[in-house]
């Protein structure tokens, strides 16, 4: 990681390190069982685009600037650091701003839509497009489970960056 500077350095631990954080958590291994024997293991991956879409759908619960605004912002950020984006994501960026991925989150029609793109582009037969019907199935369960989960992983993260 020396290629980079040390802020973006810092922002690659940090992803790691929620990473680990999500990964073992009991309430997410939950969420992740009640997945597995459908999906296997796509299962954490399909419990991180569910998740994705409590944190997009309850924003204002979360952070105090619009979710379109942060979004607008986020991709700015991540396009004025082009160059040292891995070709897969220069590849896969201006599709995600062109239809603002992040912003459809907050519908579950943009989830359904996540699910099939990855699933179409999975070599395995993951059946991830189906998994919307677990979520609609089981919405307030991941969405308890979400709601337990998150405000841990914002303390995890703020000591990580003290």
């Amino acid at each position: 990681m020396e290629q980079f500077e040390p802020d973006i350095v810092r922002g690659i631990e940090l992803h790691r390190s929620i990473d680990e954080f999500t990964d073992r958590h009991p309430v997410v291994l939950k969420s992740k069982i009640r997945l597995r024997a459908k999906y296997r293991h796509f299962a954490p991956v399909i419990v991180d685009i569910f998740y994705d879409h409590f944190l997009a759908r309850y924003w204002k619960n979360f952070h105090p600037r619009n979710l379109e605004e942060f979004t607008i912002a986020s991709y700015a950020i991540i396009q004025s650091e082009w160059s040292i984006l891995p070709a897969g994501v220069r590849q896969m960026l201006p599709y995600m701003i062109k239809q603002n991925w992040l912003l459809q989150y907050v519908e579950l029609a943009g989830i359904e839509r996540v699910l099939k793109g990855m699933a179409q582009r999975s070599r395995f037969d993951s059946k991830m497009d189906e998994s919307i019907r677990e979520l609609k199935q089981y919405y307030s369960e991941f969405r308890a489970e979400f709601e337990i989960f998150f405000p841990e992983l914002e303390e995890h993260a703020n000591q990580f960056l003290q």
